[in-house]
């Protein structure tokens, strides 16, 4: 889903809508033509991505305060918990839907401007051009594919959080009563440590985004 950049003017952001409807190629020349080229587009996607993941982060933590408190409190009122418990879950998973949305318009982006980049290759006359724009091309796929690798591990890593969380909402919704929460508890562990994994391959992630950012800005 593509969202408001204030950074853009009203036809970029009525260009960004259309492209939902439209071939993603039709999309890209047009915003061409406005002066926003595909290296700018992914600038911007990967920039997006990242802070995505930022967001993410907040959501998961929040979403183990929230179980953390559940299980720890004696007499809980088990009805309330489950609704919070279940609120959070679904922040997190929208939370995650929007990391791999943004991780998935990084990497059409990426391919439209690759292509093109070779086609455009082969244009040259010059052929000491021609070798160092192909180098140069070599040089960015590869840091590219470094940061996308990095993207797709902090994705599947938020896939066992989400199935843990939503097996104990389904839980807690079942069982609402005092043994649940004893059985919660034996979750508490394997969650922690679970999100503690999310929470560093999202690290890595956005450290190669903001590498890769720099080198195409520099």
């Amino acid at each position: 889903m593509i969202v408001r950049n204030s950074r853009l003017p009203r036809v970029l952001f009525v260009l960004a809508v259309l492209a939902t409807q439209s071939c993603a190629s039709t999309y890209y020349n047009a915003m061409e033509k406005v002066g926003y080229h595909k290296r700018d587009i992914l600038v911007s996607n990967v920039e997006k991505t990242r802070d995505a993941q930022q967001e993410a982060q907040i959501e998961f933590k929040d979403a183990l305060e929230q179980f953390s408190s559940i299980v720890s409190v004696e007499n809980t009122d088990l009805k309330v918990s489950y609704k919070k418990l279940s609120a959070e879950y679904e922040d997190s998973q929208e939370a995650a839907e929007a990391v791999s949305d943004r991780i998935d318009s990084v990497e059409s982006v990426a391919k439209a401007l690759f292509r093109e980049w070779e086609s455009e290759i082969e244009q040259f006359t010059n052929n000491d051009y021609k070798r160092t724009s192909t180098r140069q091309l070599r040089d960015t796929r590869n840091r590219y594919d470094e940061m996308l690798t990095s993207m797709r591990r902090s994705e599947a890593s938020m896939k066992p959080v989400l199935q843990t969380f939503n097996d104990n909402v389904l839980f807690l919704k079942h069982n609402l009563n005092a043994q649940a929460i004893g059985s919660l508890k034996g979750e508490f562990d394997a969650l922690q440590n679970d999100i503690g994994v999310l929470i560093r391959e999202m690290n890595r992630s956005i450290a190669e985004s903001d590498k890769f950012i720099a080198e195409l800005r520099g």
